[in-house]
C-alpha cells in the first residue's frame, strides 16, 4: 500500500510538473509574440503619418470583432466536449467542419459584395483591403481548432513554434516590404526582381500583405493536423453550439469594451477634425499600454489554476486576498514605471513626433487595464461557484457602458473620451465584481491597504506632471525619486510580511 502511495504521488508530481511546463509555453509564446508585435507599433509610428495608421488600427478592430463572430466559442465547446468524450475525433471534425462551413461562406460574401462593404467602410478607393482583411479573417479561423487541438493532445511545442514562426514571417514581411524593397529600389532603381513583387503605390497595404502571407503559411504548416477521418454529427453540433453562445455573447461584449471605440471614432468625429488622424494617434499610444496587458496575461496563465486548485484548502479566502493585494501593488509599480518615464518615448524617438499628442491616454488606458486586471483576479467567485452567467452580465454592462461614453462625447471630445470609455468600462466591472463577490463568495480583501497604494500611485504621477527641469538627468532623477517613495510606501507596510516570502540566507 505505501509503494502503492508512493508511485500515486510521483505520478501526481510529474503531472503538475507537466502541466507547470506547458503553461509556461504557451504563456510564454503568447506574451512573447504580443511583445514582438508590439515593436511593429513604433516601426509603423516612423513609416505613416496617423491616418494612414488609422487604416491599420481600424480594419485590424473589425477583424477583432470578425474573428468572435467567426468562431462562435466554438474553440472553448471543442475543449468542453472533447474532454468528456470517448470520440474526440468525431467532435474535432464536427467543430472543423462547422467552422469551415461558416467561414467559407463569410468568405464568398465578402468577395461577392466587397466594393458594397467598401463603400459602407469607407474604403471606396481600396476594396482589395477588404478582400485581403477577408482572407486573413479565414486562415485564422480555420486554424482555431487545429490549435486547440494541440493543446488538448499535448504538444506545447508545436503550438509554440507555429505561433513563433507566424509571427517571425509577419515581422519580416513588414520589414522587407516597407524598408528593405524601397532601399533596394533607391540604389538599384531597375533591380528586377525588387520591381516584380513591390510596388510604391500599395504603401499601407503591405501591412496587411504580410500578415495575409504569414497566415498562409500558418496554414499550410497546420495541414498534418487536418488529416482526419471528416464525420460529422448534428446532433453533437446542436449541443456544441448552445453551450459556446454565451461564450460568443460574452467575447462580443469583450470585443465592444475593447475595439469598439477604433470602429466608431471615423463615424462619430466630424471630418473637419481629421477622425482617421485621430485614430491614427490613438490607436498607436494605445498599444504603448501593451505591458500592463502583458503584465495580466502571464498572471492570469498562473492564477487561474492555482484558484481552482486552491478551492478546497482551508485557507484559500486568505491566499485570495493576499495575491489581490500584491498583484494591484505590481499593478501601480508597472503604471508608475511607465506614466514616470513617459517621455523616454521622445528622448529616445520610440515614436515618431506626430503621434505625441496622444502619450495624455497612455496613463489612462494602463489604469484601466489594471482595473480590467483586478476584475479578473476579483472574478474568480462566479467561476469557482459556477455562476458563469454573472461574467456575461458584467461583460454586458461594461459594453453598454463604452458604447454610451463612445456615442455621447466622442463627437466633442474626440478620443479623449474613448479613452475615458475604458476607464469608466473597466472600472465599473471591477467594482460590480467586488459588490457580487462579497455576497456570494466573501473575501477579506484589504481593499483599505490597495486604496491607499492607488491614491498614491494617482497622486505621485499628479506630481510629476509638475516636474519642468529642462535637464534630463533632473528630470528623470526626480520622478525616480517618486517612485521609489511609493517603493518605500510598500515596504514600510509590506516588509514584515515579504521578508516571509524572500529567500533567506
Amino acid at each position: 500500500m505505501k509503494n502503492l502511495l508512493l508511485c500515486q504521488n510521483v505520478h501526481d508530481l510529474s503531472g503538475l510538473k507537466k502541466l507547470a511546463g506547458d503553461t509556461a509555453i504557451y504563456g510564454m509564446s503568447s506574451i512573447a509574440g504580443r511583445f514582438l508585435n508590439w515593436w511593429l507599433v513604433p516601426y509603423y509610428s516612423h513609416m505613416f503619418l496617423p491616418g494612414e495608421f488609422g487604416v491599420v488600427t481600424n480594419l485590424y478592430s473589425y477583424v477583432a470583432f470578425m474573428m468572435i463572430i467567426l468562431t462562435y466559442g466554438m474553440e472553448t465547446g471543442y475543449f468542453r466536449f472533447a474532454a468528456n468524450s470517448d470520440d474526440k475525433k468525431l467532435v474535432y471534425s464536427t467543430s472543423l467542419i462547422s467552422l469551415a462551413f461558416t467561414t467559407i461562406s463569410f468568405l464568398l460574401v465578402v468577395f461577392t459584395f466587397s466594393q458594397n462593404l467598401a463603400h459602407w467602410m469607407d474604403y471606396d478607393s481600396h476594396p482589395e483591403y477588404i478582400k485581403w482583411i477577408a482572407v486573413i479573417i479565414s486562415l485564422d479561423v480555420l486554424t482555431a481548432i487545429p490549435f486547440a487541438k494541440l493543446r488538448i493532445e499535448g504538444r506545447p511545442v508545436r503550438f509554440a513554434c507555429l505561433k513563433f514562426i507566424n509571427i517571425f514571417v509577419s515581422i519580416f514581411l513588414n520589414i522587407f516590404f516597407l524598408s528593405i524593397c524601397p532601399w533596394i529600389l533607391e540604389s538599384n532603381p531597375d533591380s528586377g526582381w525588387v520591381n516584380l513583387i513591390y510596388d510604391e503605390s500599395i504603401g499601407i497595404g503591405y501591412v496587411f500583405i504580410s500578415n495575409l502571407i504569414a497566415s498562409g503559411l500558418l496554414f499550410l504548416l497546420m495541414i498534418p493536423e487536418f488529416k482526419v477521418s471528416f464525420r460529422f454529427d448534428k446532433a453533437l453540433l446542436k449541443k456544441m453550439l448552445w453551450y459556446s453562445f454565451p461564450i460568443l455573447i460574452v467575447g462580443i461584449a469583450g470585443m465592444i469594451n475593447q475595439n469598439i471605440d477604433k470602429i466608431l471614432m471615423p463615424e462619430l468625429i466630424p471630418e473637419e477634425y481629421k477622425p482617421m488622424e485621430q485614430l491614427g494617434i490613438y490607436g498607436a499610444n494605445y498599444k504603448l499600454a501593451v505591458i500592463m496587458n502583458m503584465f495580466i496575461q502571464a498572471f492570469r496563465y498562473a492564477f487561474e489554476p492555482f484558484f481552482f486548485s486552491q478551492k478546497k484548502s482551508d485557507d484559500n479566502k486568505k491566499s485570495y486576498a493576499l495575491i489581490l493585494k500584491y498583484f494591484s501593488i505590481f499593478g501601480f509599480v508597472i503604471f508608475l514605471g511607465v506614466c514616470l518615464y513617459l517621455d523616454i518615448f521622445k528622448a529616445l524617438n520610440i515614436i515618431d513626433s506626430s503621434y505625441y499628442e496622444g502619450l495624455k491616454i497612455v496613463p489612462i488606458i494602463l489604469m484601466a487595464n489594471l482595473f480590467l486586471g483586478v476584475y479578473y483576479t476579483l472574478s474568480l467567485w462566479y467561476k469557482i461557484n459556477d455562476q458563469t452567467r454573472y461574467g456575461a452580465y458584467m461583460a454586458m454592462a461594461g459594453a453598454a457602458i463604452t458604447l454610451i461614453v463612445n456615442f455621447a462625447f466622442v463627437p466633442m471630445f474626440g478620443y479623449m473620451a474613448s479613452a475615458y470609455a475604458v476607464l469608466a468600462s473597466y472600472g465599473v466591472m471591477m467594482v460590480t465584481s467586488y459588490i457580487l463577490g462579497q455576497k456570494h463568495y466573501p473575501i477579506d480583501y484589504p481593499i483599505k491597504r490597495i486604496g491607499v497604494y492607488f491614491v498614491v500611485s494617482i497622486l505621485l504621477y499628479g506630481l510629476s506632471l509638475f516636474n519642468q527641469f529642462e535637464s534630463p538627468i533632473l528630470y528623470y532623477a526626480c520622478n525616480t525619486i517618486l517612485l521609489l517613495v511609493f517603493l518605500a510606501l510598500v515596504w514600510k507596510f509590506e516588509g514584515k510580511e515579504l521578508k516571509q516570502y524572500l529567500p533567506k540566507r
